[in-house]
């Protein structure tokens, strides 16, 4: 299983630095639209479509409304609709098993889908398109990334009351704050990097803490759905690594809430 997680990582990172970075304009677009259809893919097995031609349609559907919505609908409503997702999802996530009756059954599942999919792509064409593009999309990356290291080890280290056992007993509270205090460091790292000023900084530091907070919400919600279908990864797409959304699920609630907060700000 090493082995085949670092072939895969040998690959795959060189890629997803490539397409996240190095591309431009449709490129770039069209780089994240296949990330949303493979997404979507995926997710269709999570809601229980049993049947491949029936998980590529959906893929596809995924896909257009994904450019429809980059192309004419303003960023402002996607991500304040995804704020309102993620703070719904946040309910769902310490309400289960109750709250599966709430998810209204296949098509009730793949709207969830397009909650979570929807908004973050278009959520990353739109910092694409900010000056300081990278270093914005690298802001949002490294705040997830440290969470989820600085959970890890604070949670092994203090681990013992566990955040959502129903959901994902290996993560803890403990887990929770040490991984929100190493990523609020790198995020005022960061931000000074991007030039906001002292009073901007006042703002920024509590907002990137809600973000990631909302980050560990998006993968409760994927581990959620996985318990829910009765399986470990989203798909073997990335062997060793799982699926798609396996390594995506955090960035699907942080992504349209960094753009929310810079949309809301007007700091860009």
């Amino acid at each position: 299983m090493l082995k085949q997680r670092i072939i895969t990582a040998l690959w795959l990172l060189p890629l997803a630095l490539l397409g996240f970075f190095g591309l431009q304009g449709h490129a770039f677009t069209a780089f994240v639209g296949l990330v949303m259809a493979l997404g979507g893919w995926e997710w269709a097995r999570l809601a229980g479509v049993g049947t491949q031609p029936a998980r590529i349609v959906f893929a596809l559907v995924v896909l257009g409304l994904f450019v429809a919505l980059v192309l004419v609908v303003p960023t402002l409503p996607v991500v304040l609709l995804a704020l309102a997702w993620w703070l719904l999802a946040t309910l769902m996530v310490f309400a289960y098993p109750r709250s599966a009756a709430w998810w209204g059954g296949v098509p009730g599942k793949l709207l969830i889908g397009l909650l979570i999919l929807l908004p973050a792509g278009v959520a990353l064409v739109w910092l694409k398109g900010q000056q300081q593009a990278n270093m914005l999309i690298l802001t949002v990356m490294l705040m997830v990334w440290t969470a989820d290291i600085g959970a890890y080890f604070s949670g092994r280290a203090f681990g013992k009351r566990k955040l959502a056992p129903a959901v994902s007993p290996g993560k803890s509270w403990a887990g929770l704050y040490g991984g929100l205090l190493a990523s609020v460091l790198v995020a005022t790292g960061c931000a000074l990097v991007l030039g906001l000023s002292s009073a901007q900084l006042l703002l920024f530091v509590p907002a990137a803490a809600v973000i990631v907070l909302f980050s560990v919400v998006g993968d409760l919600t994927e581990s959620m759905f996985k318990r829910s279908a009765g399986i470990k990864d989203s798909s073997n797409l990335l062997p060793g690594h799982g699926g798609v959304l396996d390594r995506i699920d955090s960035l699907t609630a942080a992504l349209p809430l960094f753009a929310l907060l810079f949309l809301l700000t007007g700091w860009l």
